[in-house]
């Protein structure tokens, strides 16, 4: 399959739009459950018009930082991102800091927008894998063995990313696609089981980092840095390092940071009031009413007061027919 096609005289390349649809698609399952985690849909799009730049020129700065010696001679060509090389760990960080900046301008809470963010990037990723499909890239170790020679355990690569690459090679832009796309919808699920604010998020770190270091031991195409005269693979050690990361932040919070409760009831009341409780939510997260109300202490004590007075009103109109029929056998009685 071709990398591009040309339409009305423009040349369009699969890879920029293969990418384009998973950030879209992103965008709008966000706008969607935005008010599940107290915030707006507009917020959303805010927050896009930032981080999407941001997460494009850092995911390409990082492939560039440790190809360099592709790009030293025609630096030009560090523009030319429909050809590939978008190191997607540098578009997270990218994201993940546009995040912070957006929290302290705006000044709402960083980990709400990170649970709300999690589940769409990691479909964004699992979609933009398939651009490495088109491009041939991304695949792994050859296979000789002609019985494993059948997609999508192999893919066969009929112009690879280096001279002489021709043949069936283990398909892991594939094995990762798959990875995330579950990943996606254990978030979606681990969403509205969620203790503290930031567990998804976190865990969002911790998932695909333990999957990308087992794949990315299969690709004969990744990027490495010299460690005491042996070559490593960047990858591997930031994936184990977020996983040491998002495991230590995930139990310090689930010991310090506030719980959500999802519902007044009793004496139960909101420690971090963002959870909606006028409606259901489906499986998505989206609660089914117009707006997310959340009910705070202060407000629970107002229905309460509300009702006392309520029942004490209904005991006077009860008792009052009483007191008047009493009054007239008295009468009677008298005369």
């Amino acid at each position: 399959m071709s990398p591009e096609f040309t339409l009305f005289g423009l040349t369009f390349h699969w890879y920029g739009i293969i990418i384009a649809c998973g950030v879209m698609l992103g965008v709008l399952i966000a706008m969607r459950r935005s008010r599940y985690f107290g915030l707006d849909p507009d917020t959303v799009i805010d927050f896009g018009l930032m981080a999407i730049p941001m997460a494009i020129i850092g995911a390409r700065l990082y492939y560039v930082i440790f190809e360099w010696d592709s790009y030293k001679g025609d630096p030009i060509r560090i523009l030319y991102i429909w050809e590939g090389g978008l190191a997607i760990y540098g578009g997270v960080l990218a994201a993940i800091l546009a995040g912070i900046i957006f929290t302290k301008w705006r000044k709402i809470d960083f980990w709400s927008l990170a649970d709300l963010g999690s589940p769409c990037l990691i479909l964004g990723q699992a979609i933009g894998r398939w651009g490495n499909f088109i491009n041939q890239e991304a695949y792994g170790y050859a296979v000789e063995n002609p019985a494993l020679q059948w997609f999508p355990f192999a893919v066969y690569i009929t112009d690879g990313m280096r001279p002489g690459d021709h043949g069936w090679f283990l398909a892991t832009f594939f094995y990762e696609s798959m990875w995330n796309f579950l990943v996606f919808l254990f978030l979606l699920y681990y969403t509205k089981k969620r203790k503290r604010t930031g567990e998804v998020f976190l865990l969002y770190l911790i998932l695909y980092s333990a999957g990308r270091i087992v794949i990315e031991g299969l690709r004969t195409d990744s990027l490495m840095f010299n460690l005491f005269g042996t070559e490593q693979r960047v990858s591997q050690w930031l994936s184990g390092l977020l996983i040491i990361i998002g495991v230590a932040i995930f139990i310090y919070r689930r010991k310090n940071a506030a719980p959500i409760v999802a519902a007044v009831s009793g004496a139960e009341t909101h420690a971090q009031p963002l959870e909606p409780v006028d409606g259901p939510a489906d499986s998505m997260g989206t609660v089914s009413s117009d707006e997310s109300k959340v009910e705070t202490p202060a407000k629970y004590e107002t229905e309460q007061e509300d009702n006392v007075e309520k029942d004490e009103n209904e005991s006077m109109a009860a008792v009052q027919p009483e007191a008047n029929n009493d009054q007239a056998e008295e009468s009677l009685n008298k005369e």
